[in-house]
Order: C-alpha cells, then sequence, then structure tokens
C-alpha cells in the first residue's frame, strides 16, 4: 500500500511517499481502508517530534480517517467489516496518512449518512474536541455565556455551533471578515480581534473556549466572570492568574470516544452541525497539506483533507 512516512523529525520536507505493508490489526482494533484522512495541527506537532507523546521512528502521521472497515480483530457488536466508519486511528494519533489504517475499535463510529468520506474526514478530532471543551471540561448550560477564541477555526466554528445548539449566549472572536461566517455559524456577537480588545469588548462571561492560545489566551482569563472557566485545547493555562482572577482553568489533550462520534453524527445528519471543508488532496500531496498548515501555502478556510481515491503522483 502507499503511505506517507517520517524517518526523521522536521518540517514538511520529512513527509515521504512509500511503499509500505498494509497493518494487521490486534485485538479490539479494526483494518480500514482508508477513503480520506484529515490534515491538522497535531499531525504538524507529530511530524516535528513535539507533540509531547513518545513516537518511534519511522512513523505515518494522521489520525483522522474515514473508510470502510476490511476486518474487524476480536469481538464487537458495533463495528463489523464492511461498516462505513469515521473515527481516530489511536492514542499517538498516528497511521491515518495511509491507503490502509489500523485503528481501535472504541474510537470508530459509523460515519454520518448525509456526508461521504472526505467530509467525513474532516470531523473527528475538531467537532470532539470542542465537544469535550464546552459539556465535559466547562459543564455548558442553557443560558449561559460563552466566547470563543478563534470562531472561524476549525475547533472554534464547532463549539461555536454546539453552544448555540445547547442554548448559550455566543460570542465569536475572529478577523472582521470571518463576522458573517461565525454569526452563520450561531454567534449572537462578533469580536474583530484586529481592531477590538477583549477587555474593553466583553465582560462577566460563563465560559471561554481558547482554540489559539498566546496573549489572547491570557487577556481572556480576565473576561471571565468570578467563578468561570477558559478551557484551552492549545496550551495550558496560567494557574497564577487564574486565581489573580478568581476563575478557572484547564487543558486537554483530546481522546476521541465512539459515544461522542455517534453524537457528533446525529447531529450532522440532523442538520445542526455543518462541517467545513478546506483544501482537498491526493494523500501524495501530504507535504503540500503541511505547507498549509504553516501557512507557508495559501488554502481555503477549513479542514484540510487527504484524498486517497484522488489519483496523485505515486
Amino acid at each position: 500500500m502507499i503511505a506517507i512516512r517520517v524517518h526523521r523529525f522536521g518540517g514538511p520536507d520529512e513527509l515521504h511517499v512509500e511503499q509500505t505493508p498494509i497493518p494487521n490489526p490486534q485485538p479490539g482494533e479494526a483494518l480500514v481502508r482508508v477513503h480520506a484522512a484529515g490534515v491538522g495541527p497535531w499531525d504538524a506537532l507529530v511530524r516535528s517530534g513535539n507533540s509531547g507523546i513518545a513516537q518511534a521512528l519511522p512513523l505515518t502521521p494522521g489520525s483522522d480517517i474515514a473508510g470502510v472497515v476490511e476486518r474487524v480483530c476480536g469481538d464487537s457488536t458495533s463495528i463489523a467489516a464492511g461498516d462505513e466508519v469515521f473515527g481516530v486511528t489511536n492514542a499517538a494519533f498516528t497511521g491515518g496518512y495511509a491507503q490502509y489504517a489500523v485503528a481501535e475499535l472504541r474510537s470508530l463510529a459509523r460515519k454520518p449518512k448525509s456526508i461521504g468520506f472526505v467530509e467525513s474526514a474532516s470531523v473527528p478530532v475538531v467537532a470532539v474536541t470542542a465537544w469535550k471543551m464546552l459539556f465535559e471540561h466547562a459543564h455548558l448550560t442553557a443560558g449561559q455565556s460563552v466566547l470563543v477564541i478563534g470562531g472561524a477555526g476549525n475547533v472554534g466554528a464547532y463549539a461555536v455551533q454546539l453552544a448555540s445548539w445547547a442554548g448559550a449566549h455566543v460570542t465569536a472572536v475572529g478577523s472582521g471578515q470571518d463576522a458573517p461566517y461565525m454569526k452563520s455559524r450561531g454567534a449572537t456577537a462578533t469580536i474583530d480581534y484586529q481592531t477590538q480588545r477583549l477587555e474593553e469588548s466583553v465582560a462577566g462571561v460563563d465560559v471561554v473556549i481558547d482554540t489559539t492560545g498566546g496573549d489572547s489566551q491570557k487577556r481572556a482569563l480576565g473576561v471571565l466572570k468570578a467563578g468561570g472557566i477558559l478551557v484551552s485545547s492549545v496550551s495550558q493555562p496560567s494557574e497564577a492568574d487564574a486565581r489573580k482572577y478568581g476563575v478557572r482553568a484547564a487543558f486537554f489533550i483530546v481522546d476521541v470516544p465512539r459515544a461522542e462520534l455517534e453524537r457528533i453524527a446525529g447531529l450532522i445528519d440532523d442538520g445542526i452541525l455543518k462541517t467545513d471543508l478546506g483544501a482537498v488532496l491526493p494523500l501524495s500531496s501530504a507535504r503540500t497539506a503541511h505547507e498549509m498548515l504553516a501557512g507557508t501555502v495559501d488554502h481555503p478556510r477549513g479542514k484540510i483533507v487527504l484524498d486517497t481515491m484522488l489519483q496523485g503522483h505515486y
């Protein structure tokens, strides 16, 4: 099979197209014929050796996948050969950039019926991250106020949609040109980070969802109400600053279990959640996809996906 391999940690140039054996699933795993694989910032951290998770070389990057189950190893009442599925490969977030991938059964679910494989591959990590930020860490309830930093990004756009669906008042932070998009996703108000300061635009917020980190994360602690919470998917917020403001702060690395994938699939099929597909490239263009992640190659807004069914130069 064709796979993208990394033999040395580094930049996008370390991504190589190679012929490799089809992997064998172990108990609790399934072999999936990958139709599409999502590309995200975490993949770049894995490629560069900065993920914080011990990774043995050589490796195949990629965790988001959608495809058809070839075979299941072990007992499974939820997933069977022939099922069209989406999900993630494993806790190491590797193995997805390939024509076949092994995935843990606990992190696979039947893909949404209303969208294809390519769109489905754009969903798992980012949508489940948004879900967990809002409902597992912030314990969001109807009527609360939510500030989403990076509301036009891949995680942020799902956070805006899910918070709006849950009955929250949502303020989304992004560029001025992204304001219509963020409102189309359910934001009741927007803040242009290029011309407005958080501290002067909003106050007394129940929940901050941080998808960008940096200075915005630090300043956002000051717009929370006493006892409010900031949840980041990017970096650990300052505990000292949180104590200073009398608020809570959390950071986590997402786990993607089947239950959340099934919830997300249902919301997509019910028309409540909308995907945002960006650039679609052949598997052989993984290096270009990572250059897009790095900002050295232009690309449209939305999730980058590698379509293994597209004919590229192998």
